[in-house]
């Protein structure tokens, strides 16, 4: 709380699949929230999905990547209901890598063991972590549209066999709210922007610049704490003139708002 008492308004941009444990975690922190998503998922299935599966059901995989919760969830949804059991059994037979603490639940929580996931949460993470280990082999992923190319690159240059498949998608809402949390924004009703990926931010600008306020949220956010939860995220802000406040060491929701937190109170 600041000198008269109030809660610090933070602003969350998640998808609405987020919101409300998103809200849940930011009121924990003591934030005040303003959730209003800037991006939303949509599924997806691309020409490779079917091969990706091939790899996993006959045993082709040598490692299999999830990058995100909703990675796993979208593959899932492509695969069969009455053959869910055989995939997982499929994938506890291969060594599953997450990216971090929160895919590495969900995989957990149904059934799937992990063999492990990279020290920094991020596909410069997942590559210096694998790369000693996979030259010659089978790595499949299934990932989002907007995954960073560098993980499929990387691991080609140490050698790997990738195969890639698209299982989601993101999209830009662009509707009353969207207009709404802009008007907050210039109105100063936001103390704290929590960026939680790219294309939240470019979404962020389009919107603000489809009102014809692209230089004034820009000066807003100077006047603000803004928060990137990964160093992509925080390159994009400062391609749109916007100088990062906070960013945490480890690539998670909860870290972005404890080291937010951090930096109001000192």
């Amino acid at each position: 709380m600041d000198q008269n008492g109030k809660k610090p308004v933070i602003a969350i941009m998640r998808p609405e699949v987020y919101v409300v444990k998103s809200r849940e975690l930011a009121e924990s922190f003591g934030f005040e929230v303003v959730a209003i998503p800037m991006i939303e998922l949509e599924d997806m299935k691309d020409e490779y999905f079917d091969a990706f599966a091939e790899n996993v059901f006959s045993g082709r995989s040598d490692y299999v990547i999830f990058t995100s919760a909703n990675g796993i969830d979208h593959t899932l949804s492509k695969i069969p209901e009455d053959k869910h059991s055989e995939f997982i059994d499929a994938l506890n037979k291969t060594n599953v890598v997450a990216i971090g603490p929160t895919t590495r639940k969900q995989l957990e929580d149904l059934g799937i063991a992990v063999m492990g996931m990279p020290g920094v949460y991020s596909s410069e993470g997942l590559v210096e972590y694998l790369c000693p280990d996979v030259k010659g082999k089978q790595i499949d992923t299934a990932r989002s549209a907007y995954g960073s190319t560098f993980l499929i690159s990387g691991l080609r240059d140490c050698g790997a066999n990738v195969l890639e498949t698209k299982v989601y998608t993101l999209t830009m809402p662009n509707g009353a709210l969207q207009n709404e949390l802009i008007t907050k924004s210039l109105n100063g009703e936001i103390d704290v922007f929590a960026f939680t990926s790219s294309m939240m931010v470019r979404s962020f600008f389009d919107r603000a610049g489809a009102l014809c306020e692209g230089e004034s949220i820009r000066e807003v956010l100077e006047n603000s704490l803004v928060a990137a939860i990964g160093l992509p995220t925080a390159n994009t802000l400062k391609e749109y003139g916007v100088e990062v406040n906070v960013t945490p060491d480890e690539y998670t929701f909860k870290e972005i708002l404890r080291v937010a937190k951090a930096a109001l109170e000192n």
